[in-house]
């Protein structure tokens, strides 16, 4: 269903980090035309009744311990610092507002490695070893895949700061899987908007194979369609992230003449971006190119000789921080340089608190039956401190967190998606978002 979309009235913010987290083909100039040379992409469908969990019979009162799977190592070891940072810094203010039940939460580090390892499989055992009952991650959506379905059915919330897959939506998770980062139904919109803003009438769309990247591409192509652009106008091309050259896949896009690019990956964006400068398409050779969550940050910029990312265009889950919240996460980690998914992580960390307040319990079932509750439709808070004497006086909440109105649907993940604007200067970096550069959708 569509919805409405509007820019953001928002203070200015520094530049995002990257996020995150398919060759036989038809005719170049077919629309939404495949070229994968792994695995079929997969898509889902988001047309269900999400489940929800059942509170347990036997309150716990133990001590709440969250357990993190975040990317310390592998592909989006840039994106981990913010993410980590923000996770410690809610378990401090959790903390220093009197804990869970009056009792200090304890945070246990770990890490998700990326889909070429088991790093996130032995993470997940130690932390269900330990007994958390809240874990804060992945940041991949891939990653989350390989672990939730052994996370949810011990009875442990999984909760992940970066997952945008349409794939969880529906996923049988008993009700507990969540996320603070809005799904790519929404990012697409705000991709859409994008290109119909700067007048783009014919595009191809490069979109790695997984559930990220082929999820992302069809919604992409559907809004789009329904923003009055011929399905003969668009062309999809699905690839394999792990291979070698993408020159077939870029010859491909050059062949079909579009006036517009959208390129959805992760780090292999940089080979992807050489090789369509080879042949003269792209953005520094006046080609609209546009890029999401996953490779729009500066960690693209330094993997891209100078000037070759002047013009990109893109957008990625953003909200306005605010400079006191990015000098808090500074006091925890004085060594970061970009903060996007940092306000998600905080905010997960927050929600569940408040939840297992609200459950009087500590038990992973408990809180994830109160966690929706607690994102809206009560009286407004802003911080822990202020919703935890609300809460313990029986009020219903709804937190408004550091990423903003959150209104968590069935799913388990915001109805409202705010989304930055970003785009590269001749320096291969991003430029300062400004007041005008974010796009809200749904709600």
């Amino acid at each position: 269903m569509a919805r409405q979309t509007f820019v953001r009235t928002a203070a200015v913010l520094g530049a995002a980090s990257l996020a995150l987290a398919g060759c036989s083909s038809s005719s170049s100039d077919a629309a939404a035309s495949d070229s994968d040379s792994s695995a079929p992409a997969t898509t889902v469908s988001t047309d269900c009744t999400p489940e929800v969990a059942t509170a347990s019979d036997v309150p716990s009162t133990a001590p709440l311990k969250i357990g993190t799977l975040l990317p310390n190592t592998g592909s989006l070891s840039f994106l981990g610092p913010p993410m980590v940072a923000g996770t410690q810094l809610g378990v401090n203010d959790v903390n220093a507002a009197g804990g869970v039940l009056g009792q200090p939460v304890e945070l246990i580090p770990g890490d998700s490695g990326d889909t070429t390892t088991d790093t996130a499989n032995v993470t997940v055992d130690r932390e269900l070893a330990a007994g958390t009952q809240v874990i804060i991650g992945a940041a991949s959506s891939s990653v989350s895949l390989k672990v939730i379905d052994k996370v949810t059915s011990a009875g442990v919330v999984m909760f992940s700061p970066a997952n945008t897959s349409d794939q969880f939506v529906c996923y049988e998770d008993g009700g507990m899987y969540f996320r603070t980062a809005p799904t790519d139904v929404l990012q697409a919109q705000a991709v859409s908007q994008l290109i119909s803003d700067d007048g783009g009438q014919r595009v191809s769309i490069l979109a790695l194979n997984d559930p990220y990247g082929t999820g992302l591409a069809d919604n992409l192509v559907q809004n789009l369609v329904d923003a009055g652009i011929p399905d003969d106008q668009i062309q999809k091309i699905v690839y394999d992230p792990n291979a070698q050259s993408f020159n077939s896949e870029v010859d491909q896009v050059k062949d079909f003449g579009p006036d517009s690019v959208a390129v959805i990956g992760f780090e292999e964006s940089a080979k992807i971006i050489d090789r369509m400068h080879s042949v003269g398409i792209g953005p520094s050779d006046g080609m609209m190119v546009y890029g999401v969550d996953g490779n729009m940050g500066n960690a693209l910029g330094e993997n891209v000789a100078a000037p070759l990312l002047d013009g990109m265009k893109g957008t990625t889950p953003m909200t306005d921080i605010g400079e006191a919240f990015e000098n808090r996460l500074m006091v925890v980690d004085p060594g970061l340089i970009d903060f996007n998914y940092a306000a998600e992580s905080y905010d997960a960390v927050i929600i569940s608190a408040l939840a297992a307040e609200a459950a009087k319990s500590t038990a992973g079932t408990d809180i994830a039956a109160n966690i929706n509750a607690v994102t809206g439709g009560g009286t407004p808070c802003a911080s822990y401190e202020e919703c935890l004497p609300l809460v313990q006086d029986g009020q219903d909440i709804d937190y408004d967190g550091v990423t903003g109105a959150l209104d968590f649907g069935a799913a388990g993940e915001p109805s409202i998606g705010s989304y930055a604007k970003l785009q590269f200067g001749a320096d291969n970096t991003l430029a300062p978002t400004t007041a005008d550069d974010f796009i809200i959708v749904g709600g």
